[in-house]
C-alpha cells in the first residue's frame, strides 16, 4: 500500500462533517450504552455491511492492469475504427485477467480457462475485447450456459466440487470435446498471466469506409513466452500461493517489467466464409492457420498498476457489445448471447449507472450524452435541466449519420430453436490437437490430468465421455480407457453409435 504524500488531512464523514474521535463511539460511559445519535458510528457500521457488491456469478477471481495500444500495420482496407486508422495510433487500455469457475477466493493455478478482457478508451466511445486465453468455448448455443457454470461450480447438497456433475454435463454435450481437451492439457493451467495469450474467441465483423464487410478472428500472443503448470504445479502452488498469478502480473509492473502482447486478425470474406469446411461462426471451432493466417494489427503493453483494488478491478465492467464504429457483432450465437448477459450482469452487480464509475467511463469527449436518467448511484450531472426524452424541440442531442454503420446483412430463415446436428466435424480439430499439435510430454500430461479427474465420476459417465475422447482420435480414447481401467471394446462400440443411443446406453451405473 503506498502512503500517502505527507499532506495533513482531517478525517471527516461521507458529507464531509469533520471527525475529531474515530476511537470511542458515544455511551453513557464504561461500562455503559451506545447512543444510535451517534452518525459518525453508524455510518462507518452500515458502511462496512456493505462493502461487498455481489460476486462475479464468473470471473470472479482476477487482476488488472492499465497501459496502452499501439497500431503497428495498416488494417484501414478492412476496418474503418479510428483507433486502427494510423501506424503508430496509440489507445489507453485497461485489462483484466481472471480465473472462470472459482469464487473471489479461489487459487490463482486452477485448471480453468483465463478470462482475457481488454478495454480501449478509444476516441470514438469504449471497445471492450472480453475472450479467454483459449480461442474456443464449451458450448456454441448461450441458453445452455446457466447449466454449464453450475457444473463447475458446487453442488447444491454437499457445496463440494463435484466429478459427476462436471462430466455428465460434458458427455451429454459433444461440441466441448475440443475446449475439454485444451483445459485438460498443460495449457489449462497457465504459469502466469503474463505468460499466456488471448483470443476474442468469438468471430467479429469488421467494416471499411466502403461498406465491405469481413468477419474476423482476434489473437493477443504475448511476447514473454508461453508458461504452463503441470497438475502437480498448479496444486502445490494453490497450497502455498493461491495469489501467485495476482502477485505476478502486480510485481512484475511495479519492477517496471512491462508485459506486452502482440494483437493479430485472421481475417476472411463472407464468400470464404460461405465456403468454408467448419462453421466460422461456431465458437467451438477455431479458423486454421494455414487457411487463414495471422495478419499483424498492433501491440499492447501494460505500464501501470490500479491504485485501488476495489474501485479499479472490482467495478471494472466489459461487455462484447461495447462496439466502436469499425467493428460489429457476427451470427455466433454464443455472442449474440453475451451481447445481453455482460451489460446485465453489470446492472445487478454495479447498478444502472455502471459506466459513470471510472474504470468504465469513457474518455472520449464528450463522452456519454443520451437521455437516459435516474437510478441508483449517479454520478455525473444526470442530464442536468435538459430534456430527459427524445425526439424534443429543446436543443437536445440527435443522432449522427456522419459515422459509419454497419453494412446490411441480409437474414432468412424460419423462427424455431435450431440446433446444429452433430457431425464428425465437432470431433475433428479435436483430433487434430491431439494427434499433430500435441507432443509425447503434452499428451502425456493431458491422459494423466484427465484421468485423475474424471476417475472421480460414475463409471457409466466414464464410459460415455471416453467415447467422445475416442470419436476425436482412437490412440486418445483408448489412452484415457487403459488409464482409467475401462474395457476398450466397450469404449470402441460406443463411439460407434450417435449420440442419442450413447446416452441411452450409458444412462445408469452397471
Amino acid at each position: 500500500m503506498k502512503k500517502s504524500n505527507g499532506e495533513k488531512r482531517d478525517l471527516r464523514t461521507n458529507t464531509g462533517a469533520p471527525i475529531g474521535n474515530d476511537q470511542n463511539s458515544l455511551s453513557t460511559g464504561v461500562p455503559g450504552f451506545n447512543l444510535i445519535q451517534d452518525v459518525q458510528f453508524v455510518e462507518k457500521l452500515a458502511h462496512f455491511n456493505r462493502e461487498r457488491i455481489p460476486e462475479r456469478v464468473v470471473h470472479a477471481k482476477g487482476a488488472g492492469a492499465y497501459g496502452v495500444f499501439e497500431v503497428t500495420n495498416d488494417v484501414t482496407q478492412y476496418t474503418c475504427a479510428d483507433f486502427l486508422s494510423t501506424v503508430g495510433k496509440k489507445t489507453d487500455v485497461f485489462v483484466r485477467f481472471s480465473t472462470v469457475g472459482g469464487e473471489k477466493g479461489s487459487a490463482d493455478s486452477a485448471r480453468d480457462p483465463r478470462g482475457f478482457a481488454v478495454k480501449f478508451y478509444t476516441e470514438e466511445g469504449n471497445y471492450d475485447l472480453v475472450g479467454n486465453n483459449t480461442p474456443i468455448f464449451f458450448i456454441r448455443d448461450p441458453i445452455k450456459f446457466p447449466d454449464f457454470i453450475h457444473t463447475q461450480k458446487r453442488d447444491p447438497e454437499t457445496n463440494l466440487k463435484d466429478p459427476d456433475m462436471f462430466w455428465d454435463f460434458l458427455s451429454l454435450t459433444p461440441e466441448s470435446i475440443h475446449q475439454t481437451t485444451i483445459l485438460f492439457s498443460d495449457r489449462g493451467t497457465p504459469a502466469t498471466y503474463r505468460n499466456m495469450h488471448g483470443h476474442g474467441t468469438h468471430t467479429f465483423m469488421w467494416y471499411n469506409a466502403a461498406g465491405e464487410h469481413f468477419w474476423v478472428k482476434l489473437h493477443w500472443r504475448t511476447e514473454q513466452g508461453i508458461k504452463n503448470l503441470t497438475d502437480a504445479e498448479s496444486v502445490q502452488l494453490a497450497g502455498s500461493n493461491p495469489d501467485h498469478a495476482t502477485e505476478d502480473l502486480h510485481c512484475a509492473i511495479e519492477r517496471g517489467d512491462h508485459p506486452s502482447w502482440l494483437l493479430e486478425a485472421q481475417v476472411m470474406t463472407p464468400e470464404e466464409a460461405a465456403e468454408y469446411r467448419f462453421d466460422p461462426f461456431d465458437v467451438t471451432k477455431v479458423l486454421f492457420h494455414d487457411d487463414f493466417p495471422r495478419i499483424p494489427v498492433g501491440r499492447m503493453t501494460l505500464n501501470r498498476n490500479p491504485e485501488n483494488f476495489f474501485a479499479e478491478v472490482e467495478q471494472a465492467a466489459f461487455a462484447p457489445g461495447n462496439f466502436v464504429p469499425g467493428v460489429g457483432p457476427s451470427p455466433d450465437s454464443m455472442l449474440q448471447g453475451r451481447i445481453f448477459a455482460y451489460p446485465d450482469a453489470h446492472r445487478h452487480r454495479l447498478g444502472p449507472n455502471a459506466q459513470q464509475i471510472p474504470v468504465n467511463a469513457p474518455k472520449a469527449s464528450p463522452g456519454a450524452v443520451n437521455y437516459y436518467r435516474d437510478g441508483n448511484m449517479v454520478t455525473d450531472e444526470n442530464g442536468g435541466s435538459g430534456p430527459n426524452y427524445y425526439p424534443n424541440t429543446a436543443g437536445g442531442p440527435t443522432p449522427s449519420a456522419d459515422y459509419p454503420a454497419p453494412p446490411a446483412i441480409d437474414v432468412t430463415g424460419s423462427v424455431d430453436r435450431h440446433g446444429p446436428d452433430l457431425t464428425d466435424a465437432d470431433f475433428a480439430q479435436a483430433g487434430e490437437l491431439f494427434r499433430r499439435v500435441m507432443s509425447d510430454e503434452d499428451r502425456d500430461n493431458l491422459i494423466a490430468n484427465i484421468a485423475g479427474h474424471l476417475g472421480g465420476a460414475k463409471e457409466n459417465i466414464q464410459y460415455r465421455q471416453t467415447a467422445l475422447f475416442y470419436k476425436a482420435d482412437p490412440d486418445y480414447g483408448n489412452r484415457v480407457a487403459d488409464a482409467l481401467d475401462l474395457d476398450a471394446a466397450r469404449v470402441a462400440d460406443l463411439a460407434s453409435m450417435s449420440q442419442e443411443e450413447r446416452v441411452a446406453a450409458t444412462c445408469c451405473e452397471d
